[in-house]
């Protein structure tokens, strides 16, 4: 009876060190959900890559989409929220319906600010324009369909959006910006992309 068990005592061993063992029936199955939920997780990225690509093709092709716009995206799954600034209300509203068309996207929250009218604002917009594109050293961004600096101007106060190609082209925009008679600030929001 004794050899019984012991028996019995060395299968309840080897049944319970095949539950802890790698590549035991155990835990393949948890390797095998892992690799799954990886493959989910790349497939997901991969599908929110895509969707923010397309989001942010739709809004630059937008006619109305200016220089002195700044339109911002997050997608969070099939929810697009669209922020930023814009000097004309119909673009808010041409971004919002741009973006809904899209496939795969199931809501848009539309948080793009308009930005009052003013003519010393459309002023001060023209004049930053031309201290910032007509400076020898930031003079080729100027070339592109939608330039890379975008200034929004709002009661005197100017925001610098975008990117640029080096600090000193940052500084550089930024003392143009501020040599501007009528500006009371400005924010450089440009991002250095080499």
């Amino acid at each position: 009876m004794r050899s019984g068990s012991k028996f019995k005592m060395v299968l309840l061993v080897l049944a319970a060190m095949s539950l802890v063992i790698p590549g035991s029936r155990a835990s393949t199955g948890h390797d095998h959900g892992s690799k799954e939920n990886q493959k989910n997780n790349r497939d997901a990225a991969s599908y929110q890559s895509k969707l923010e690509k397309e989001v942010r093709h739709e809004l630059v092709l937008l006619p109305y989409y200016s220089v002195f716009d700044n339109l911002t995206y997050s997608v969070n799954g099939d929810v697009v929220t669209l922020g930023g600034q814009v000097t004309r209300p119909t673009l808010k509203s041409d971004a919002e319906n741009v973006v809904k068309k899209i496939e795969g996207v199931s809501k848009v929250i539309n948080n793009i600010e308009v930005l009052p009218l003013s003519p010393n604002d459309d002023q001060i917009r023209r004049a930053v324009y031309r201290a910032i594109y007509s400076n020898d050293v930031l003079y080729r961004y100027s070339l592109g369909a939608v330039p890379p600096i975008h200034i929004i101007v709002k009661n005197g106060n100017v925001t610098l959006e975008g990117v640029v190609s080096s600090e000193m082209d940052k500084n550089v925009a930024n003392i143009q910006a501020n040599s501007v008679p009528g500006v009371f600030s400005v924010t450089n929001n440009l991002r250095v992309v080499p």
